[in-house]
């Protein structure tokens, strides 16, 4: 983002003369698109087999970050959600697939999807979603083990 200084912060009103280089062009990526909780009549986009539990805007804009990609984010909600006020649900990215002249940014990233299964690949190896996993089952031997002592207490 350091390189694209240009680029407005707010959103405008569309006009056909935009080119692939403003924001408006950019593809959208909701949370919800990879989210293993929700069904694809709930929006979902990728196969459940290769979806992410819960993932938040933030690790989406930490994860394109790290891949490079030029991305912006606006504090918008996915239209099919049922809470709109839940600030879990917020966070929309956006995500310059395209150079100006309509060439392709990253061979790696060609289309919406490659992002998709790249995000849903990448999140679960954050350090944040490991360190998660590993405390919830140090955890649950604990709740197994039994009380010692008079019944009831």
């Amino acid at each position: 983002m350091a390189g694209q200084t240009a680029v407005p912060q707010t959103a405008r009103a569309w006009n056909p003369d935009f080119t692939h280089a403003d924001r408006e062009r950019w593809i959208c990526i909701y949370p919800t698109y990879i989210n293993s909780k929700r069904t694809v009549q709930e929006g979902r986009r990728v196969p459940c087999s290769k979806a992410v539990d819960n993932p938040t805007y933030s690790e989406i804009k930490d994860v394109c970050a790290a891949a490079g990609l030029t991305l912006g984010v606006e504090n918008k909600v996915y239209p099919r959600e049922l809470d709109h006020r839940d600030p879990k649900c917020r966070g929309r990215i956006r995500i310059q697939l395209k150079n100006e002249d309509g060439s392709i940014m990253h061979e790696k990233f060609p289309t919406r999807k490659s992002v998709l299964f790249y995000l849903a690949e990448t999140i679960p190896k954050l350090k944040t979603r490991q360190s998660s996993s590993q405390a919830s089952s140090q955890q649950q031997p604990a709740k197994n083990q039994k009380r010692k002592g008079k019944k009831g207490r």
